[in-house]
């Protein structure tokens, strides 16, 4: 499989397009499932070499064995992004393991499963919030950022939320922090940018995660829109108007926002930095 590298590329891209990732080391924080465990996959498969992150090391290593078994180049590394001397360790682990990281994608955080309204959210749930996804990203990015300068190469990538831009009513902790992402992106690619290392970020909209999927068969079970067990598409053409008029008519998959990480990590986009991709099927108003 690994050998036919143009027929994979077809397969994954439509097209025979080399992203020149070959040769580049990739660190994906909370790559052991989800979006992040899409991108980490997606840069195997061009051919970097993966550092996949996770608290839960089974997780972790279950996505590094996957890369490994397909012919791609992986390695894990455990640790709380949220504790200074773990995020320590987990760098000089990287770089034991696989040499000078060339990518960080910042991808740990999320809302960590608790809904919040503006009845209930307390300060200290915005402070755990905001440690959770921005200053882990912080402590990330300064960490490997000396040594992308010194080499006058370098990419990040900030995952962040169309909730920074289209703040939902609920859960106001969580997108605030990440349109403190957008702005710390923002103000980052302008400090580094003659260093040849650009930063972005991906604002994902409603993308397929298990837990969207239990939540879409919860609805349409109490709604008697659907089986719970009905096929997905069916699930998702009967629920989603409820959540979000996605103009596309469905959700997004994690292989898709994984691929536009893809792009912007490589050689190809040198030119594109400070910018916020939303992959949201057209749902945000914003041009």
């Amino acid at each position: 499989m690994w050998g036919h590298r143009s027929e994979i590329l077809k397969t994954t891209w439509g097209f025979g397009m080399d992203l020149q990732l070959q040769g580049k080391v990739a660190l994906v924080t909370g790559s052991s499932k989800g979006i992040g465990e899409a991108i980490a996959r997606t840069l195997a498969l061009e051919g970097a070499t993966v550092i996949v992150h996770g608290r839960d090391k089974a997780q972790a290593q279950r996505v590094a064995a996957d890369i490994l078994a397909s012919g791609g180049r992986g390695h894990v590394v455990v640790g709380d992004l949220t504790f200074d001397e773990q995020v320590q360790r987990i760098v000089e682990e990287a770089g034991e393991r696989a040499g000078p990281v060339d990518i960080l994608v910042n991808n740990a955080g999320g809302s960590g499963g608790v809904k919040e309204s503006w009845a209930t959210t307390e300060p200290a749930s915005w402070t755990t919030a905001y440690d959770r996804n921005v200053l882990s990203a912080v402590r990330m990015t300064t960490r490997l950022l000396p040594q992308m300068q010194a080499r006058r190469w370098g990419r990040v990538v900030n995952i962040s939320s169309l909730a920074a831009t289209m703040a939902p009513a609920s859960s106001p902790g969580y997108a605030a922090c990440k349109a403190a992402m957008n702005a710390m992106t923002s103000s980052l690619a302008k400090a580094v940018a003659s260093s040849g290392i650009t930063v972005n970020a991906i604002s994902p909209g409603t993308i397929h995660s298990d837990a969207l999927d239990a939540r879409f068969r919860e609805v349409a079970a109490e709604k008697g829109l659907a089986d719970r067990d009905a096929p997905w598409d069916a699930i998702e053409r009967a629920v989603l108007p409820l959540f979000a008029e996605v103009p596309v008519g469905r959700t997004g998959e994690p292989e898709e926002v994984a691929r536009a990480v893809a792009f912007l990590v490589s050689p190809l986009a040198g030119y594109i930095t400070g910018t916020n991709l939303r992959i949201d099927g057209g749902l945000s108003p914003v041009i």
